[in-house]
């Protein structure tokens, strides 16, 4: 990380830097608390660390006595109010899924271990499989890691398990539990999953979000083949990069915030111009009218790569979507949370 105005720091360089400042032991014990995304994510940024200003080390721990100042003994037995809050706020359908993942997939060890694992590797174990059980598998993981671990298998069978998935609707507890039971020995665990929401078309949109642009392409066809309604169910909970205009002011703002510009710059060479003006919008004048003239001044990019690039930047999307940082919306207006 280069020497940069503190005021530009983004969250996961400054968590970077409240870890490298509290010593192994320390750092060591929150990262236990994390996911795996999360520890990946703060990891590189502290692999990337260096020229940090000692004005730069002290703001971002004032920062953090403060937030902890604030901080009260709220939280502990939480678990019902949470399922009451969720309820009321966002209904029974939309809170289901939510709190399935906050409160019911935080017991398990089997199934959860594969967040941990290499896609390549999870491809490999599960390849034998019933392609039934490698579609609950997929849909228990985070999209992305979802859509690398489909990648690991051959065109001929991932239109089979994205039919699967988008056409799952839910698993019964009991068999989630004995699923999960059988990866728990294999790693050794011994807690077991209680969450059976797990599947259906939003799911298979999610990773289809996340493939490869021309597999994207294959599975879809494949199966608008077998059943194009469901094909078309599918594309209208699809999110494109362009979707991205549709997020509000305060959201933009707060997705600019955790977006490189070198990543930004490659993504915005495909983008429509409705995109490119929220973007601009939400930035001081002086940042937009540099990535206005660095736009310009671009030359000609692989289309592979603005694709790479628009993806990465909707995984950050969602995963802010998914935190309830930002609302994302469709193209064809369904709030996609």
């Amino acid at each position: 990380m280069a020497e940069v105005d503190v005021s530009s720091l983004t969250g996961v360089e400054r968590a970077a830097i409240l870890l490298m400042s509290v010593g192994e032991e320390t750092a060591a014990e929150v990262l236990k608390h994390m996911g795996p995304k999360e520890v990946q994510r703060l990891g590189t940024a502290m692999a990337e660390l260096n020229n940090v200003k000692k004005d730069h080390q002290v703001s971002v721990l004032d920062d953090f006595i403060t937030v902890v100042d604030e901080q009260t003994a709220l939280g502990v037995d939480s678990d019902e109010y949470i399922r009451n809050v969720l309820n009321n706020a966002l209904g029974s359908d939309k809170a289901t899924n939510v709190i399935d993942r906050i409160l019911l997939g935080r017991n398990s060890k089997g199934l959860e271990q594969l967040k941990w694992m290499d896609p390549r590797a999870i491809a490999e174990m599960i390849r034998l499989e019933h392609p039934q059980i490698i579609s609950i598998i997929l849909s228990y993981l985070d999209p992305d890691q979802g859509a690398e671990v489909l990648m690991g298998f051959s065109e001929r069978v991932r239109h089979d398990i994205l039919l699967r998935i988008a056409t799952l609707d839910g698993i019964q507890p009991q068999a989630l539990q004995e699923l999960d039971a059988i990866l728990e020995r294999q790693f050794s665990g011994k807690d077991s999953v209680k969450s059976s929401t797990i599947g259906g078309v939003k799911t298979a949109a999610d990773i289809l979000n996340l493939m490869d642009s021309a597999a994207e392409g294959d599975i879809m066809e494949k199966i608008k083949d077998v059943d194009p309604d469901l094909g078309q169910q599918i594309e209208d909970k699809m999110f494109v990069f362009d979707d991205l205009a549709e997020i509000d002011d305060r959201g933009m703002q707060a997705l600019l915030r955790d977006i490189s510009n070198e990543i930004l710059l490659v993504a915005l060479k495909g983008a429509d111009q409705a995109l490119k003006d929220k973007i601009f919008d939400n930035m001081s004048k002086r940042a937009a009218e540099m990535l206005k003239d660095d736009l310009e001044a671009q030359g000609p990019v692989k289309l592979k790569d603005v694709e790479n690039a628009q993806k990465e930047i909707l995984g950050i999307a969602r995963r802010m979507s998914e935190s309830g940082a930002i609302a994302l919306t469709s193209g064809g207006g369904d709030e996609y949370v």
